[in-house]
């Protein structure tokens, strides 16, 4: 398959993000734009998934307090999350006068939400959008595995659901806010992936073939490792990241140089017990819209691959023992000096 590709003229007018306190508490903790200083995770609501929708609310909010536009020059919002029928993105921006398309990418969820934003706004059927996601480790854990006051024992490969949302402002080349200096010029979008893994405790695992899948096409398209500063993974963790760089170095592209995941970089692995890193909606978001984005606008990141992941998985599919079908989008962000 050729032309894959998709050419886009777009930019990162805003991005916030909002966290829990152990997301606080870890090396890039400073970066995020708000955290819940109480240390509950519960935002001031009273239920884990009310509290998921009010990080969204937030981090939409301070992103377009963040652009100085108003809910009337955002043309549409792509939003979505890992609860069931994706509410917790429905009730959180249920303020916002904004069209709402929701989406489920699981983890891959922001990059998907950007990348539809950017065709949007290249191609000039809105001038600005939205993308917005979010998870909350309660709210996933009781969902998908077992409820935390169970206290099951995790195992190595487990990952840690990120407590956090992430909301991203796109506008089109042409609008003209005062961009940051991060242009999105490519995206490909993923094919979905299944390997045989069926182990709701191995998401790394599961992910990581999608994701080299989408790599060899983009470089099979003349784009090359050295070519980019970073390419970086939504969430594979220490587990999936390792598996990545093998299937990448078995398929002769050695990509280890180059390369890092956000669910490595936003715990301690040496000092908070996450296992084998972050992952959920929130992994990535946070990351990519207070830490990594950022290096891109002052130039310390001049050429920078996304790669938002997801294992594409619901808790009646784990229950049946069916394996997990697994994507990976691509987004590529440019440094401009503009």
């Amino acid at each position: 398959m050729k032309d894959q590709i998709i050419k886009l003229q777009s930019w990162v007018v805003s991005a916030a993000s909002a966290v829990g306190k152990r997301e606080h508490d870890g090396p890039i903790g400073n970066c995020f734009t708000l955290y819940d200083a109480t240390g509950e995770d519960k935002f001031g609501k009273d239920t884990w998934e009310k509290a998921e929708s009010e990080m969204q609310r937030l981090a939409l909010k301070q992103a377009l307090e963040d652009s100085s536009l108003e809910e009337s020059d955002i043309g549409a919002m792509f939003a979505g999350d890992l609860l069931n029928q994706c509410v917790g993105s429905a009730y959180g921006l249920l303020e916002f006068d904004i069209p709402y398309f929701g989406l489920y990418g699981a983890c891959s969820t922001a990059a998907e939400g950007i990348m539809l934003a950017s065709v949007m706004t290249s191609y000039g059927i809105f001038d600005r959008c939205a993308a917005v996601t979010s998870s909350h480790y309660c709210s996933a854990e009781r969902q998908y595995r077992t409820p935390i006051e169970y206290g099951g024992q995790r195992p190595p490969t487990a990952q840690w659901t990120v407590t956090g949302s992430g909301a991203f402002i796109i506008g089109g080349e042409n609008v003209g806010d005062g961009q940051k200096g991060i242009k999105i010029t490519e995206a490909m979008p993923g094919i979905v992936v299944e390997k045989g893994i069926t182990d709701a405790n191995n998401m790394g695992a599961a992910m990581a073939p999608a994701t080299a899948h989408t790599l060899l096409r983009y470089f099979s398209e003349g784009r090359s490792v050295e070519e980019v500063d970073l390419i970086v993974t939504g969430d594979l963790g220490y587990e999936g990241g390792a598996i990545l760089c093998d299937i990448m170095e078995a398929e002769g592209i050695d990509i280890r140089s180059r390369y890092n995941d956000c669910g490595m970089m936003i715990y301690s692995r040496n000092v908070q017990d996450t296992h084998a890193g972050g992952s959920g909606c929130g992994c990535s978001a946070t990351v990519m819209a207070s830490y990594l984005l950022p290096k891109v606008a002052s130039g310390e990141i001049k050429r920078l691959i996304f790669l938002g992941t997801g294992a594409m998985m619901s808790p009646d599919s784990i229950k049946q023992g069916s394996a997990i079908p697994a994507v990976a989008h691509l987004v590529r962000f440019e440094h401009s000096g503009e």
